[in-house]
């Protein structure tokens, strides 16, 4: 069974601190469980959306690497 993603975040073309500040706009509009998807271009978001997951109690669930180079994730949000 596929989980449904309620909310997408476009992030490619923007560099880091950009990525995360706006992922954690979008995140504290969500409501508990629901899922993100996010597309990124940045390396820096490799390192720096999984820790902010671990920091704010969000589970990533997933992280990939196009062949292309952008970036995948599907967060979560935690409870508050």
């Amino acid at each position: 069974m596929q989980e449904t993603i309620q909310h997408q975040l476009d992030a490619r073309g923007l560099n880091c601190p950009e990525p995360v500040m706006m992922l954690h706009k979008v995140v504290r509009q969500m409501q508990a469980g629901e899922l993100l998807a996010v597309y990124a271009t940045d390396p820096s978001t490799q390192r720096d959306i999984p820790k902010f997951c671990q920091f704010l109690r969000h589970h990533l669930v997933s992280q990939t690497q196009t062949a292309e180079g952008e970036y995948y994730y599907v967060i979560q949000k935690g409870a508050s």
